[in-house]
């Protein structure tokens, strides 16, 4: 079993900036694709970053590529989601959620197989 604990969270301005933390403890070997999700009051969850932990690769959603990167501290089992010119359409509550590594060679990322989900950090952006 694979814990995930997200903080970080909180409210900013349009133009702020936010970095989320999500911490693993557990079985983390079996683990090595992290995601960061968000899920917006009547919309749908959306994958908006991922790694790789073995080696660093990342994927982001359009919504997010220029303005949000994902990266990680091996030593500390923590992976961070650092958020730039943060918009209101950004406000929602953010997920993270850890997989098999099979899951950071998808052109996308694949809601439905992930394993291990966080209980997730709310960011509010306000214009």
């Amino acid at each position: 079993q694979v814990r995930l604990v997200e903080s970080g969270g909180g409210s900013v301005q349009a133009g702020g900036s936010l970095k989320l933390s999500c911490a693993a403890s557990g079985s983390t070997t079996s683990t090595n694709c992290t995601a960061w999700f968000r899920q917006a009051p009547g919309r749908e969850r959306e994958g908006v970053a991922r790694i790789y932990v073995g080696g660093g690769l990342t994927y982001y959603a359009d919504s997010v590529k220029g303005r949000f990167t994902i990266s990680q501290d091996n030593a500390k089992n923590t992976v961070y989601l650092q958020m730039n010119s943060l918009k209101p359409e950004d406000t929602a509550q953010y997920y993270c959620a850890a997989g098999g590594t099979w899951l950071c060679l998808l052109n996308r990322i694949d809601e439905a197989s992930f394993d291990y989900w966080g209980l997730g950090t709310q960011v509010t952006v306000s214009s």
